[in-house]
């Protein structure tokens, strides 16, 4: 098999898996996408176009991890929902991930996220308010992260597409 296909397998396969990392935290997300770019530059036999696919697609995918982070913090800060809560939540979902298969990081966290909640304000319906809030924000910037990631990819198929058809 040539070196040049190769690459671009195993690069087109480690970008669906980013993609999809973006939005099942199970998986690996943007910084597999950015390793996978940098191995269809090193490798892919693209020259100079393969380097600029790599470079473009690595501002992409870290303007998603930002805009990720940016979307998320500003939300939970405007809710005023601390980072305690957060953190509780966060370990609740790694034990959820152990306990129930497939959907116990999700579920995990968001009990986490209303238990901590509802320890810190004593009423329930406000935790379930704020945690409700907290899910939302971190479902955008799942999201944001998401289109990141895929027009990412959508730049690296062009540029192997138009690798491929110049052979």
């Amino acid at each position: 098999m040539d070196t040049s296909l190769l690459a671009a397998l195993l690069c087109g396969l480690a970008l669906a898996v980013s993609v999809l990392g973006t939005i099942l935290p199970i998986l690996p997300g943007s910084v597999l996408g950015i390793l996978a770019l940098l191995e269809w530059a090193l490798f892919g036999g693209a020259g100079a176009g393969g380097w600029a696919v790599f470079a473009i697609g690595t501002v992409l995918f870290t303007a998603g991890m930002g805009a990720s982070y940016v979307l998320t913090g500003r939300r939970l800060a405007a809710r005023q929902v601390p980072n305690g809560s957060i953190l509780a939540a966060t370990v609740v979902a790694v034990i959820g991930m152990f306990t129930v298969p497939v959907i116990g990081l999700f579920v995990g966290f968001a009990v986490g996220l209303l238990g901590s909640e509802w320890v810190r304000t004593r009423d329930l319906r406000a935790a379930g308010a704020s945690s409700w809030a907290a899910l939302k924000a971190l479902g955008l910037g799942r999201l944001a992260e998401f289109a990141f990631a895929a027009v990412a990819a959508t730049v690296w198929v062009i540029g192997a597409w138009v690798h491929f058809a110049a052979r």
